[in-house]
């Protein structure tokens, strides 16, 4: 596949970002002053870059990293997490679960936005961070396609879709009782190629992961499979795929009112595409609970 010099060039900062981002985080590990909390520690956002949309709009791609080990951290649209201008909601998550948490959802901002900024704050235990972001050109991803070819897993919630493909995510609506298991089907697809020359180690990893996470609601959800390799299952494959398959959990609530959950679907390269931003897919599960 032939690549221009600017996306070369795009791909080598992000790979000596990336390195030098893992050395960084090698060394800060290796301290003894900094040792890891289950709880107690700060939540900030994570500008993973942007994309163009075919309308001329963009998307920027945010995640987050969560620094406790065992603590859920609930923040509400408001003062305590907010994203402006244009906010304080713009579709960010009120959940955060421990870890790094890679492209959890995208801004869009219009053709014109040029050189503007926008900047996700959260407040917790304590601690505030504000991180702006925009339309840096280093920044510019390709979260569709990699450089070998590989392209992110297919995404739906019935067999014959409509179907998800990358981050920009599609949604359904559900309804639940508290109390009583929601049953919840990914439909997956994937092209299934792994980097050529891989080891046999990568050649043996599933096609697609599923990964069920809350992203926003009230109260409690407990899923009686939050992330297992999707099983292989039959239907009309989308276009350019070898593996069809699909993951089944439940999800139950521990009170009423508005839910969305959040499903990823992950290929061989891993959680946010190894921190390339491919290839992967997320899509929501808007979810009215009674």
């Amino acid at each position: 596949m032939f690549l221009s010099k600017p996306t070369v060039a795009r791909a080598l900062v992000r790979a000596v970002s990336t390195l030098m981002s893992t050395l960084v985080l090698l060394a800060v590990e290796q301290l003894p002053l900094e040792p890891k909390h289950d709880s107690g520690q700060n939540v900030t956002a994570a500008y993973e870059g942007w994309y163009k949309n075919p309308d001329g709009t963009f998307n920027i791609l945010l995640g987050y990293y969560n620094r406790n080990l065992k603590q859920d951290v609930d923040i509400p649209i408001g003062p305590n997490n907010r994203i402006e201008p244009g906010g304080p909601d713009r579709g960010q998550p009120t959940h955060f679960v421990p870890g790094r948490q890679w492209g959890m959802f995208n801004v869009t901002v219009p053709k014109d936005f040029g050189d503007k900024k926008i900047t996700w704050t959260l407040t917790v235990n304590g601690s505030t961070t504000e991180v702006p972001v925009g339309l840096n050109p280093l920044w510019e991803l390709s979260p569709f396609v990699d450089a070998t070819g590989n392209t992110p897993p297919y995404v739906g919630f019935a067999e014959t879709g409509p179907f998800a493909q990358g981050p920009r995510s599609i949604a359904t609506n559900m309804s639940a009782t508290v109390g009583h298991p929601l049953s919840l089907t990914a439909w997956v697809a994937d092209d299934a190629k792994k980097v050529p020359g891989a080891p046999a180690l990568l050649s043996r990893l599933p096609p697609v992961t599923v990964t069920w996470t809350k992203f926003r609601g009230p109260g409690t959800v407990t899923f009686s499979n939050a992330r297992s390799p999707a099983e292989k299952a039959e239907f009309p494959p989308p276009p350019n795929t070898a593996f069809t398959g699909k993951m089944t959990t439940t999800a139950t609530f521990s009170e009423p009112g508005d839910y969305i959950l959040r499903v990823a679907g992950n290929d061989w390269s891993g959680e946010g595409g190894g921190g390339f931003q491919c290839c992967w897919t997320s899509a929501q599960v808007k979810v009215v609970v009674k």
